[in-house]
């Protein structure tokens, strides 16, 4: 149950004077039983004339920027910061949770959740070939019915295992197919990859954007910008987070800012300015995560 300090800071430069668009910003988690959220601060330079804090489809907190339309600017900073406490689940949490029927695969999600989930089995990226789906297979049982923990362990632990991690600033996510391809990404790639890869067996994924805090060994990968990992409905256990990138499971390291159905709606900060097309002189980002244990306290009851 770590404390954690996120500062995310987004800068902007530009050849000359430029008038900014609207600019939308998915960077506040919201409270849950997983994460509770102390204090959120939001400095922006210029000042925007409006600052809009909405709910978006997938209930994701979301905020627009406006300016006057008379302001003209070199630069734009964003500064980002929040202060939270984490209680990660751990990786026997969907053990004990999962409904006993749905510890095997092939299993079939409840009638009545049918119509929220189907939009998230409905695969979004084209395999014409269908690697994505033999390339899923691997992990299915060759005789009788498959462990669906283990299964959905085994997929996360191959990817990391088997694919090389690169970050890459440019926006966009490469197909599912490119990945394989490649045998490389970056988180985002990762997380689409496993997403379409579970679909492509009948399980509804929805696409995780967040922040990834460092465990003591040092060993993850992602850090130093947003994260993007993925999650799979599981009757019983619920939305269950894998992080395919550093093989997590449960949501452990893992702080979740937003979830959405494609990788394409979950853009910590988009909008665009109005200039000449070489004005955009390039674009900073720099998330620094601290990470701290707090202090298990023993009660002590008065007699």
């Amino acid at each position: 149950m770590p404390r954690i300090r996120i500062v995310h800071t987004t800068e902007y430069a530009y050849r000359n004077p430029v008038a900014l668009t609207r600019h939308r910003m998915m960077i506040r988690p919201d409270d849950s039983h997983d994460l509770r959220l102390h204090r959120a601060k939001l400095n922006v330079d210029p000042a925007p004339a409006r600052i809009l804090w909405k709910h978006d489809v997938f209930n994701n907190s979301i905020c627009f920027l406006e300016w006057p339309e008379t302001l003209r600017t070199q630069h734009l900073r964003i500064v980002s910061t929040l202060d939270l406490t984490h209680h990660p689940a751990g990786a026997t949490l969907p053990a004990c949770t999962l409904e006993p029927w749905a510890e095997l695969f092939p299993f079939a999600y409840a009638a009545e959740e049918i119509p929220e989930l189907a939009g998230l089995v409905e695969r979004q990226s084209p395999d014409p070939d269908g690697l994505v789906e033999i390339w899923a297979r691997r992990f299915l049982a060759t005789e009788g019915p498959t462990d669906t923990l283990k299964m959905l362990a085994a997929m996360t632990h191959a990817i990391k295992a088997d694919f090389r991690y690169g970050a890459r600033h440019e926006e966009g996510t490469q197909t599912p197919v490119e990945t394989l391809n490649l045998r490389s990404g970056t988180c985002r790639d990762f997380a689409v990859l496993m997403m379409e890869a579970l679909r492509s067996l009948g399980l509804a994924a929805r696409f995780v954007t967040g922040y990834l805090y460092d465990d003591s060994t040092g060993t993850t990968q992602g850090g130093g910008s947003t994260h993007a990992w993925c999650s799979v409905y599981l009757p019983g256990a619920g939305w269950t987070e894998y992080d395919p990138t550093n093989g997590l499971v449960a949501g452990a390291n893992l702080v979740r800012v937003g979830v959405t159905r494609t990788a394409g709606q979950a853009l910590p900060i988009s909008g665009g300015f109005v200039g000449a097309a070489d004005d955009s002189l390039g674009l900073n980002v720099c998330v620094a995560v601290t990470a701290a244990p707090i202090e298990k306290r023993t009660a002590r009851v008065a007699v």
